[in-house]
């Protein structure tokens, strides 16, 4: 990924006394079901792929849990010294309604629903996904990878594997799963009753082989499709990720992320096309698997339903925003759980998370008027520094990380500057924006708001006028003038929020 801003600090952190023992990065490998020290495949570096959305709608905030946590592992492993390759992908071809291998291409449904061209409902849906990226503070990957122009190196995996792992049916060609070793172990589909969904399809040797390449059926046209040697069509959304990530990274590369729901199909399949590719045998070696560490974030739960695309107006980031909630109150609220733990989505809970993110704001806000961050933090923080890198290096501990992060800010009689440069290698990881986000930009302020904040703060003047004056009448009226145009006055607020609407 970018490096960000954070990064001369971090290296001159590893250089300082501050920072005198690092712990062992320990990562949850999902192929091993167990914690594992990182050691990179290439000395110094770090190869990071991770599943990208598929671009026929917006991306809900679930979906955004994944690259918040794709985001913290990248920033951990650049906090750590490694030089960072990260690659996330654009599906914009090829992924079916049900992930078992069944339905319609979810590009083409879409695309006939809102009879517009493929490729605009693409674009249009990337550059969504690119704006909650950037919102959230994300930082952007070393490549986005888009399917659609790696369709010619997908024919030539396929081709590749073709002979002594697939077979053609009249619908396209197909991966006989059986040709590999320890094909679901990812999944425990064969030791976990009820984590695989894989359902058999007729004309299949096993139900779990899937299409690599789905031929245009006789009479029809797709909006996307490409010749084959195995007839006109397009490549299946498995073999997307298998051709990318080998494309770029190289096999075998260090660490694969994706949501806990790719855990069960999408990347056992992908697995099983890196060992056809490879040669390799079974997954004992984890390495066979085409990476070393695979990493899954679990759901993001809300109770009421509308995570679901098909709910309406589902639960997306952009709705966070129209009500009022700075983006960045949702990556807080993610980071203050595991990520391998269900988070359950509440209004409460996003508030929870603002008005943390608001108190250390105001505090570094504070810090700031009395001088810029030191060139790296003293040795008066030497023991938080390495209570924060024990933290985020046992499996991204990003809830205990904060603690620390807490304990920071509440120090007294420190070097201000040395504290802001504490502050700022912490947040280079947690990637909150502490040092360049102003209070006033976590006001809650719903678009439908009619008000405009000048006008706001123009009478909270008048207010404050008044009450010096001992006129409390005025004050009073001036108050409820505000309160009925939606705004809430907030005195005596130890924040200091002053209003909210």
């Amino acid at each position: 990924m970018g490096e960000g801003s954070g990064v001369d600090l971090l290296a001159a952190l590893r250089k300082s006394p501050a920072m005198t023992d690092p712990a062992p990065l320990r990562l949850f490998n999902s192929l091993t079901r167990q914690l594992e020290e990182f050691q990179p495949v290439h000395p110094g570096e770090a190869r990071v792929y991770s599943c990208g959305p598929t671009v026929y709608n917006y991306p809900h905030i679930g979906n955004m849990r994944a690259y918040v946590f794709a985001d913290i592992l990248g920033r951990t492993l650049s906090f750590k010294g490694y030089r960072l390759t990260h690659v996330i992908n654009i599906t914009d071809v090829g992924h079916l309604t049900d992930d078992a291998d069944a339905g319609e291409d979810k590009m083409e449904k879409m695309a006939a629903e809102k009879a517009q061209s493929i490729w605009d409902i693409a674009q249009h849906y990337t550059q969504a996904y690119w704006a909650d990226i950037r919102a959230l503070n994300i930082r952007q990957p070393a490549q986005w990878t888009i399917a659609t122009e790696y369709v010619p190196q997908m024919i030539e995996f396929a081709r590749r594997i073709a002979d002594k792992h697939c077979y053609e049916l009249d619908s396209g060609l197909y991966f006989d799963v059986s040709t590999v070793a320890d094909y679901g172990r990812l999944a425990r589909t064969r030791t976990e009753e009820g984590e695989g969904r894989i359902e058999a399809v007729d004309g299949k040797r096993n139900a779990a082989d899937f299409a690599i390449w789905r031929k245009t059926p006789p009479g029809e046209k797709r909006q996307m499709e490409w010749d084959s040697p195995w007839g006109r069509g397009a490549p299946g959304w498995h073999l997307e990720c298998s051709v990318m990530s080998g494309e770029v990274l190289g096999f075998p590369f260090d660490i694969h992320t994706g949501g806990i729901d790719h855990r069960e199909i999408h990347h056992p399949n992908e697995i099983a096309q890196n060992q056809a590719f490879c040669c390799t045998n079974g997954l004992d070696l984890p390495a066979n698997s085409g990476a070393r560490v695979w990493m899954h974030n679990n759901f993001l739960v809300e109770r009421s339903g509308k995570m679901s695309k098909s709910a309406g107006e589902f639960l997306r980031l952009q709705l966070l925003i129209d009500k009022g909630y700075h983006p960045l109150a949702y990556r807080m609220m993610c980071l203050q759980a595991h990520y391998r733990s269900e988070l359950e989505f509440s209004w409460d809970g996003l508030g929870a998370a603002l008005v943390r993110l608001k108190r250390l704001v105001m505090a570094v806000a504070q810090l700031k008027e009395r001088g810029d961050a030191a060139p790296a933090p003293g040795p008066r923080f030497a023991a938080f520094l390495e209570r924060f890198d024990a933290a985020i290096s046992d499996d991204l501990n990003t809830s205990v990380a904060l603690t620390v992060l807490d304990e920071v800010i509440a120090l007294k009689k420190v070097d201000p500057g040395e504290k802001l440069a504490a502050i700022a290698a912490m947040d280079a990881v947690m990637g909150l924006g502490l040092l360049e986000i102003e209070r006033a930009d976590l006001r809650i302020r719903p678009k439908a708001a009619t008000i405009a904040e000048v006008e706001i703060d123009a009478i909270l003047a008048q207010r404050k006028a008044a009450r010096a004056d001992k006129d409390f009448a005025r004050s009073d009226a001036l108050r409820d003038e505000l309160a009925g145009r939606g705004v809430e006055v907030m005195d005596g607020d130890p924040l200091g929020w002053e209003w909210k609407l």
